[in-house]
C-alpha cells in the first residue's frame, strides 16, 4: 500500500519515520520530495579503462553548490535529506518528470530497503546534447513509501548503511560465492 500524505505527516510526528532536514512543503498527497545535496562523485579514469566487479572503484569527490552535467556524462550525487526507514516500510525513488524533460535520467536502483538510514546516492545521467546545470538544494526527485505486509525479518544492514554524501560503487565487497 502507498502512503499519502496523512500517514508520511503521522509517522513523521510519531518519529517512525525520519527525514532530515525537512519543509512542510516537501510533503506531496502520495511522495516527499528530495533535493540535491552538495557532493558529487566521478568515477577517477584508470590505467586500464575496464571497470570489474571485483576491483576497488576510485572516485574523485566534488563538494559543489552548482556542477555541470555534460551530455552523455554520468554522476553519482547524494540528496540533502538524511532518511531513517523502519522495518515495514520501503521506499521507492523517483526522478521528477519536468527534470527528465530536460534529459536528467535519475536513479537509484529504484529502491530503499527496510532499515536504511542515511543519505541517498543518487546516479545522474545527461542524455541532452545540452549541459545541464545541476544546483544543491533544488527537488531532485521524490520518495513513495509503501507499507510492507509485515515488518521484515532481515532489515537493511548492508555495506551502504550510514552512508553520507554520494558513495561510489562497493560491489568489490561482494561476497564472490554469491555471484
Amino acid at each position: 500500500m502507498i502512503l499519502s500524505d496523512r500517514s508520511i505527516l503521522s509517522l513523521l510526528q510519531k518519529g517512525v519515520l525520519s527525514i532530515s532536514p525537512i519543509q512542510n512543503n516537501q510533503i506531496q498527497p502520495a511522495s516527499v520530495d528530495i533535493r540535491l545535496g552538495n557532493t558529487f562523485c566521478v568515477v577517477e579514469d584508470s590505467s586500464t579503462a575496464i571497470l570489474t566487479f571485483t576491483d576497488r572503484m576510485i572516485y574523485k569527490e566534488i563538494h559543489a553548490e552548482k556542477y555541470l552535467l555534460l551530455p552523455g556524462q554520468f554522476v553519482l550525487a547524494t540528496t540533502k535529506e538524511t532518511i531513517s526507514l523502519p522495518d515495514n516500510l520501503t521506499a521507492f525513488v523517483e526522478g521528477r518528470s519536468s527534470l527528465g524533460r530536460m534529459g536528467l535520467f535519475i536513479q537509484n536502483a529504484g529502491w530503499v530497503d527496510p532499515g536504511f538510514s542515511g543519505e541517498i546516492t543518487l546516479e545522474l545521467f545527461n542524455a541532452n546534447r545540452c549541459a545541464i546545470e545541476l544546483q544543491a538544494g533544488y527537488r531532485i526527485g521524490q520518495l513513495v513509501f509503501a507499507q510492507m505486509d509485515q515488518a521484515a525479518s532481515n532489515p537493511y544492514c548492508g555495506k551502504y548503511q550510514g552512508q553520507r554524501g554520494a558513495t561510489g560503487s562497493k560491489i568489490y565487497l561482494d561476497d564472490p560465492l554469491n555471484r
